[in-house]
């Protein structure tokens, strides 16, 4: 798997996988001051002046731009930071748009396993189809912006619980007849799972006016 940035390329054409990327970085230090000046500055502005015209571009910036200049500033932020929420939020928003089929699939087979409230927290319609998750996704990330923060995370952190059950449910199925695509489905979940984790963690650093 490259590190390299310049494999993203406008017009977008983002591959599934997208989702599984990491990027390089020069000078860790001035990475590091740049996520966290950038994000301080974004989530203060908007949320000051939360027009629907800045939310919009908000919300549909990767569709634009790609993912490369968000995750060249946010992707190697620690998970419990501002930059680093919001670097899982857009990967999340990526995730659905690049393979939205998959992620309804998901997303129905994980809230018909998973007995917790985290299907009422994540707020999808009943069935979700690929329509119905892409709108969820962009109606959480612009609660980010234009709403309770804490609350945005945390149906975001829910919305991955339910997709980690359902690619585990998924990975059962194709465990003897495709052990390579029960393998991806367990490595996504794992990487949701954690994803879920630290969205928490980073709601209750919010709350508690500690995330930065």
């Amino acid at each position: 798997m490259s590190d390299d940035p310049r494999e993203y390329h406008r017009p977008v054409q983002r591959p599934a996988d997208t989702f599984d990327r990491r990027f390089g970085s020069t000078d860790p230090a001035e990475v590091s001051r740049a996520a966290h000046a950038t994000a301080s500055a974004l989530i203060t502005r908007v949320r000051e002046e939360p027009t629907d015209d800045v939310l919009d571009r908000l919300v549909s910036f990767t569709d634009a731009h790609g993912i490369d200049t968000i995750a060249e500033l946010w992707s190697h932020a620690s998970a419990l930071s501002l930059p680093g929420a919001l670097w899982r939020l857009y990967l999340l928003q990526l995730m659905v748009r690049d393979d939205p089929r998959t992620a309804a699939l998901l997303y129905e087979r994980g809230r018909a396993v998973r007995n917790t409230v985290d299907d009422v927290v994540a707020g999808a319609p009943t069935p979700a189809g690929p329509e119905e998750l892409g709108a969820l996704v962009d109606e959480i990330l612009r609660g980010v912006f234009a709403g309770d923060f804490a609350v945005a995370l945390d149906r975001a952190a829910s919305f991955c619980r339910v997709e980690a059950a359902g690619a585990l449910d998924l990975a059962d199925d194709h465990d003897r007849t495709e052990p390579d695509r029960a393998a991806a489905f367990t490595a996504r979940a794992l990487r949701l799972d954690t994803y879920a984790g630290d969205l928490t963690a980073c709601a209750g650093l919010w709350r508690r006016e500690m995330l930065t």
